[in-house]
């Protein structure tokens, strides 16, 4: 894409399954520079950290980074990223992806094909990216948020419910549901910088508080979500001391 783009990742020290989430060690760095340097392997102008810690600012330049410090009150990573924009003085026009902090495996393609889908479809307000599942159970597993398109590669609608419904399916076993076909949202997004201010002050709508996903606001709102297929999929984020266990292994690996 011609356009530069600033990466933003939104980064709190508060976790309530997994305190201090973004200064645990996975195998000698810990999760919020696994994160930076995956995501930072993008073609954006810059990449920041979006803090209310100053431990998580202290840690993040310490290994070279940039960090942003923000309030202590936001309700979501968003409105931390929305904040770090304006502290930035990114322009209205810019675009700023959205990387949450506790994804040490996004790959640099990925945030650069999401910031170029939102250059390239101007009936888009944000964009995002989607993958297969990866096995049935995935798909009524409320943790894992299914999303469906239209023609034009627009999101419809999100859910933790297994979406689209497979009526046909209903009475037969989980592996007969043709679970193939649903696609994974991943929580990674793009904005230009005059909309993110704007979705950031716009109160929470009920389906959003319903599924408890922000990103139904922005459909509330009447706008569009470009979703693309991503070219390669992020491995699993950082929620839990299981999965901090995993990643640990799965780095250790490397």
């Amino acid at each position: 894409m011609s356009e530069t783009y600033t990466v933003i990742i939104p980064a709190r020290f508060s976790s309530e399954r997994l305190p201090g989430k973004p200064l645990r060690d996975i195998a000698g760095k810990t999760l919020i520079q696994r994160t930076f340097e995956s995501a930072g392997r993008c073609r954006a102008g810059n990449t920041v950290v979006a803090t209310d810690d100053e431990g998580i600012a202290q840690a993040v330049r310490r290994f070279g980074g940039q960090a942003c410090m923000t309030s202590a009150t936001h309700q979501s990573g968003t409105d931390r990223v929305a904040e770090a924009a304006r502290i930035l003085e990114l322009g209205p026009t810019e675009i700023v992806v959205n990387v949450q902090g506790d994804e040490p495996d996004m790959p640099g393609e990925l945030v650069d094909q999401v910031a170029g889908l939102l250059s390239t479809d101007p009936a888009a307000r944000v964009a995002t990216a989607c993958c297969a599942l990866d096995s049935p159970q995935q798909y009524v597993d409320p943790s894992v948020v299914k999303v469906v398109t239209d023609a034009q590669g627009h999101a419809i609608y999100f859910s933790r419910a297994a979406i689209p419904h497979a009526r046909e399916a209903r009475d037969q076993a989980l592996d007969r549901v043709p679970w193939q076909n649903v696609r994974r949202h991943i929580g990674i997004y793009a904005y230009r910088c005059e909309y993110l201010q704007t979705f950031s002050q716009t109160p929470p709508c009920k389906l959003e508080t319903t599924e408890g996903l922000e990103q139904l606001r922005v459909l509330w709102m009447g706008e569009k979500i470009a979703v693309a297929e991503a070219s390669r999929a992020p491995g699993p984020g950082i929620d839990t001391i299981v999965d901090l266990e995993r990643a640990i292994r799965d780095f250790s690996r490397k």
